[in-house]
């Protein structure tokens, strides 16, 4: 447990926040800071092969150990965090044995963890928590899942006893603005299939996700003196607030669960010259996502015919559902729910109400299921994760890497 605290708060305490307004990769000069220590670390546990491109992409070998050909299989974190909220000067708190009351945060700004609202804490009652101090995200995603790998991989290297094929390690940055997989080399990475460490409650095992799309829409007006405005002034306000209020009210994140989709406007400003929303687009269906693509666009040709053409609206697919591709290796998921039913954990799986690197993974060739990290509350202040989690997830991983072995 200490050696997994320790590398946890050493890897939460570098600020890794991704940029979703810079082009390079990774888009923050600060994440480099982590990828060379995780690079130093990888060759000092007994790793092999290890890269760290010029784009921040690492790679790691751990060689096999068996004489069989056994498939290479993969683990993969990402180590940026989300520009959501600040990742800097994060002062990780340790709570042992959680008595399932309220946590204090902050006292001076009087910022409480409590079960109450986040129910999940009493999953907890008796474990050790690590929480933030109330004014920054923690950084369990995903450094709670790059914890874990290199942990297993360490732990695998100093007990050969445990047979296992070829490991390959990945870790890649701006996950957290959909370009994580953007510059990974997947024919160099050379598995037959990977896992992502991205999710969260112990358990937890998915394999499908949204079908996702971002827009931005723009709208140009003209801008004329209120007294004398009538048929003259174009308020690009209201065209932009039209539009808004055009879309399915209660097809929003906080009334839709599961498998329901949703658009998402997190975005909105202007002035009467000029004014902008943003938004993401969120479908489990392919053809409900293609719908509501298409809603969009309907929607911005019907104004920009009464409006006189001064809407621009640009629409950019980011990522598909990964269940078409790993259904045919359906395999790949079962060796990770066997792995986790004879460690005595109950696999839950569900649909990602998000994305992860796997996603796009997948569609470039390398089939990516998602296993549970352990935190919870992701991107902001009341992120937590219990150790006990981080533990159950590396001994997931050793049990995945023992049975593939044994399988082929």
């Amino acid at each position: 447990m200490q050696t997994i605290i320790d590398r946890f708060i050493r890897y939460v305490s570098i600020d890794t926040q991704s940029d979703p307004h810079s082009d390079s990769t990774p888009s923050t000069e600060k994440q480099w800071v982590l990828a060379k220590q995780l690079f130093e670390e990888l060759k000092r546990i007994g790793l092999q092969e290890v890269t760290l491109d010029d784009k921040g992409y690492i790679m790691a070998t751990l060689p096999a150990n068996i004489q069989k050909e056994v498939p290479t299989i993969g683990f993969i974190s990402h180590y940026d965090t989300s520009p959501d909220f600040s990742g800097t000067n994060v002062r990780p708190r340790i709570i042992e044995n959680y008595d399932g009351k309220d946590i204090l945060l902050n006292k001076d700004t009087n910022i409480l963890l409590s079960p109450q609202y986040f129910e999940d804490l009493l999953l907890y009652k008796g474990q050790t928590l690590i929480v933030t101090d109330g004014t920054t995200l923690l950084g369990a995603d995903d450094k709670a899942g790059i914890t874990e790998i290199v942990t297993a991989m360490e732990y695998l290297v100093a007990h050969p006893e445990i047979k296992h094929g070829k490991i390959r390690v990945g870790f890649t940055p701006d996950e957290e603005i959909g370009r994580g997989a953007h510059h990974f080399d997947v024919k160099k990475f050379g598995a037959a299939w990977a896992y992502t460490m991205d999710g969260s409650q112990v358990g937890e095992l998915e394999y499908e996700n949204f079908n996702a799309a971002s827009a931005k829409i723009t709208a140009h007006g003209k801008s004329v003196h209120p007294g004398s405005a009538k048929n003259k002034m174009v308020n690009a306000i209201g065209i932009i607030s039209d539009l808004a209020n055009r879309f399915p009210k209660h097809e929003v994140p906080e009334h839709t669960a599961d498998r329901e989709g949703f658009f998402h406007i997190h975005h909105l400003s202007g002035t009467i010259e000029l004014a902008t929303m943003e938004l993401i687009i969120r479908d489990h269906d392919k053809m409900a996502f293609s719908d509501r693509k298409r809603f969009i666009e309907e929607t911005v040709d019907e104004l920009n015919t009464k409006h006189h053409h001064c809407i621009e609206l640009e629409l950019k697919d980011q990522y598909y559902n990964m269940r078409e591709k790993v259904e045919p290796v359906f395999h790949i998921v079962e060796i990770a729910q066997e792995a986790m039913e004879l460690l005595n954990i109950d696999p839950i799986i569900k649909p990602i109400r998000g994305g992860t690197d796997g996603s796009q993974l997948s569609y470039m060739g390398l089939p990516c299921p998602n296993i549970f990290a352990g935190g919870h509350n992701f991107h902001g202040k009341y992120e937590y994760v219990p150790v006990e989690s981080m533990e159950k997830a590396v001994d997931v991983i050793v049990k995945i890497c023992e049975l593939t072995a044994k399988k082929f």
